[in-house]
């Protein structure tokens, strides 16, 4: 097990975000969040990489305890975070943004994982030399991803990666993060659009008022009544979902 989280409890205030979550993602896989704003998907992995203190329960990671380990230190463990908002530095150019990615890493050079980010993001080395807050919004979203897999992480959180953006840079991103996680990067993803992250995922899980409701395999999900009711916009086309994974292909 990569990553497993134990009934995490977490507050604002004296408002309960999450009451109880637990949840388990192995190496390799792509683990999904789903639910409506509020549910506390961003607070979870918030909480996992230490933005977030938690009250209760704790988080292991290989196995190891990093409950109270600071956010820096659960860097260089392998947890990279892209959060919602992309959070880049606008007054730095693309290269200086991914380079803070690898300050966690001091004492080793960064050039093999620049060339990486170039070679996933190649809009992003035409721009290496381009401030970051005067890009588009897809090409900022690619950046924030690139920083995280400056520090080489073992298990990437990605908050929202599609929020804001035209269909078919969500298209490429969704694409993007397939490569990512073949790879080898393990991911754990939030995503407001819950058919495009179900499609993409292993498994997910179902949150509501900062509690787990549900969770199973991402395609059992993507045909569950209530998920599609509460999630999906109604009934989701079957046949779309089996041709998408390759399942309503004929067979030599």
């Amino acid at each position: 097990m990569l990553l497993d989280v134990h009934d995490i409890e977490v507050f604002y205030g004296k408002i309960a975000a999450l009451k109880g979550i637990s949840l388990q993602v192995d190496e390799g896989e792509i683990v999904a969040l789903i639910g409506a704003n509020g549910a506390g998907k961003t607070t979870t992995l918030k909480t996992i990489s230490g933005l977030r203190p938690l009250t209760a329960g704790k988080i292991l990671f290989e196995g190891s305890d990093i409950s109270r380990m600071p956010g820096h230190k659960r860097v260089v463990a392998g947890i990279g975070h892209a959060p919602e908002g992309r959070g880049i530095f606008p007054g730095m150019t693309v290269q200086e943004n991914l380079l803070m990615g690898s300050y966690a890493r001091k004492g080793r050079q960064a050039d093999s994982e620049l060339d990486e980010v170039y070679e996933l993001f190649p809009r992003l080395a035409e721009r290496k030399s381009q401030f970051g807050g005067t890009m588009s919004g897809g090409e900022q979203q690619m950046l924030a991803i690139g920083r995280a897999l400056m520090a080489k992480p073992k298990v990437l959180l990605l908050d929202e990666p599609s929020m804001g953006l035209a269909p078919i840079l969500v298209a490429q991103i969704f694409s993007i993060i397939t490569e990512i996680n073949r790879r080898g990067t393990t991911v754990l993803l939030v995503e407001q659009n819950a058919t495009q992250a179900l499609q993409l995922a292993d498994r997910a899980y179902v949150l509501e008022t900062g509690t787990v409701v549900k969770t199973a395999a991402a395609r059992d999900l993507l045909t569950d009544p209530q998920v599609q009711a509460a999630y999906l916009g109604g009934d989701l086309d079957t046949a779309a979902v089996a041709e998408s994974s390759g399942e309503g292909e004929p067979t030599a």
